[in-house]
């Protein structure tokens, strides 16, 4: 997603920078620049500033935090001095509590919430392929004006909602149902509606996470959770879900801040969670052995993997 981002900023005319912690993705990127993949096979390939440095030289307006759910604290404290004083890092990650780890880190008035339904598959170490089209959905605050119109002219859709954690939630909901059992049972998004017990799981799943939120307070962008999720499933049926394809290159998933969210804040509410907590064990299971095991539904493991960037603007 950084490498996507980065590649239309810089399409654009902006100068983005890159910080991460994979050497190779971060040696392509500084000898060649991202190269996008379009569909049809044609490839453009875009400059981008590469941060190495641990000690900040300048610092940034705005970060756009795109790792892993279970990097983010690791992230933050990278970040730290390169966000300028009044800076704002805008967290763009699936999952619950990214902001809390930000805001622990850099300050809550340093902490913006967003979400995307855009999507990007990694082929090389600074290749990337987009996902199709998709939105920005931005908490609606006005220090993030200066940057909402450089992500339109990057091509980008905005919308800035007054009631983000709703839509934070609608995603939540979404990728509780739908992620875990594609990671389990090795199949594309649309395979799990051909199977009468994978489809009624999904559902239950569904139930769960937004009974969940109920508990919490939180309104859901949408009326029946179960229809939803067949919605997108069924639209995004060729897909691999970004958990299927940590599972696969034996990563650590974002397991942790989906289901185990939904069970750790259901049980602070006494709302009984039982599907998504057998799916968030055995995922977790999944798990490669010489990661540290996490006891906790939390996302605030600082270990690094391949994968991990953030894009600071």
């Amino acid at each position: 997603m950084a490498c996507l981002f980065a590649a239309r900023l810089s399409a654009a005319g902006f100068t983005p920078a890159v910080m991460g912690s994979w050497p190779a993705g971060l040696d392509a990127l500084e000898q060649h620049g991202v190269t996008l993949v379009e569909p049809d096979g044609q490839e453009r390939t875009y400059p981008v500033e590469v941060i190495r440095s641990s000690k900040p030289g300048r610092t940034w307006p705005y970060a756009l935090v795109l790792v892993k759910a279970w990097q983010t604290a690791g992230s933050a404290e990278r970040l730290a001095g390169f966000l300028a004083p009044d800076g704002l890092a805008i967290t763009l990650q699936n999952g619950y509590g990214n902001r809390e780890a930000l805001a622990a880190v850099l300050g809550a008035e340093r902490v913006a919430l967003g979400t995307t339904t855009f999507g990007a598959t990694l082929l090389a170490p600074g290749r990337v392929r987009p996902g199709g089209e998709g939105q920005i959905n931005l908490q609606a605050l006005d220090r993030l004006t200066p940057l909402v119109d450089i992500l339109c002219r990057s091509g980008f859709k905005i919308e800035m909602s007054p009631d983000i954690d709703s839509l934070l939630w609608g995603k939540l909901v979404i990728n509780a149902a739908i992620n875990p059992l594609a990671a389990l049972l090795r199949v594309t998004n649309g395979e799990l509606l051909t199977r009468p017990a994978a489809r009624a799981l999904m559902k239950d799943l569904a139930q769960e996470a937004a009974a969940a939120a109920a508990a919490q307070g939180v309104r859901l962008p949408y009326d029946s959770p179960e229809r939803v999720v067949e919605n997108i499933a069924r639209r995004t049926a060729a897909n691999r879900s970004s958990m299927l394809q940590d599972v696969l290159n034996g990563r650590m998933t974002e397991i942790d801040a989906i289901n185990g969210a939904v069970v750790r804040l259901g049980r602070q509410a006494g709302i009984p969670t039982p599907l998504n907590e057998m799916c968030w064990r055995l995922v977790q299971a999944l798990h490669p052995v010489e990661e540290k095991p996490i006891e906790a539904a939390s996302s605030e493991t600082q270990s690094a993997v391949p994968d991990e960037s953030s894009l600071s603007v």
